[in-house]
């Protein structure tokens, strides 16, 4: 009799554990099908020597809490680059090897290293095909004038860091002194200090007000 105990309880544990793998392997088999429906919304992230660590790093952030995929790409390879500020901060891939990769949104810091990005034939070539296709860019601070120098804003209204402004005055784009400008598919704010509401614009443009708003409210931005 004893035995027969053993024995049923063997029985009913098995069927227990049949039932709940089959439970789990239906909520998976509904999480896949949830991630698959929902679109991956692609960043990238250009990093320099000389880029300003705010303008980087708070895009970065905010971006990665609304569910979007950025990528940090080094203009001058994978190695990690002394900011304006003298913070290190490594890429996670060089920009070399991810140029020729569809993105929904390109986005440029500021600081000294804008230089580069109005000098780069490589970033010329992305954000001309940014626009083409239709697609996101956007510049804080001081890289707006990239914008201008590769031929991308003209016609737009932007704005940029206050120090730059007379790089504008030619008309070729109309200027702004909004902290946060959007003209078309075109994303440009001012210094490190709109930076938050730089990356929120981004988010809200990209994915919708409600995760703008539920990444302010994580954050307690007000």
């Amino acid at each position: 009799m004893l035995r027969n105990f053993f024995f049923l309880s063997f029985i009913f544990t098995y069927y227990l554990l049949i039932l709940n793998g089959s439970a789990a392997n239906q909520n998976n088999s509904v999480d896949s099908t949830r991630m698959a429906k929902t679109p991956c919304i692609k960043a990238l992230l250009l990093i320099v020597e000389g880029s300003e660590e705010i303008e980087l790093v708070t895009p970065a952030d905010l971006l990665r809490r609304a569910g979007i995929s950025v990528c940090i790409a080094g203009l001058e390879g994978k190695d990690c680059v002394k900011c304006s500020r003298d913070i290190k901060i490594c890429p996670d891939v060089a920009f070399s090897d991810v140029k020729n990769d569809d993105y929904d949104i390109v986005i440029l810091p500021g600081g000294p290293g804008h230089k580069k990005f109005r000098e780069s034939q490589e970033v010329k070539e992305l954000l001309q095909k940014q626009q083409k296709n239709d697609k996101w860019i956007a510049a804080i601070c001081a890289a707006p004038t990239a914008l201008k120098s590769h031929g991308i804003c003209l016609g737009q209204t932007l704005t940029s860091y206050p120090g730059v402004k007379d790089e504008f005055k030619d008309g070729q784009c109309k200027y702004s002194e909004e902290k946060v400008v959007v003209s078309g598919k075109l994303i440009t704010s001012r210094s490190p200090a709109t930076a938050f509401e730089f990356a929120l614009t981004i988010i809200e443009k990209l994915v919708g007000k409600d995760a703008r708003d539920k990444v302010a409210e994580e954050t307690y931005y007000v």
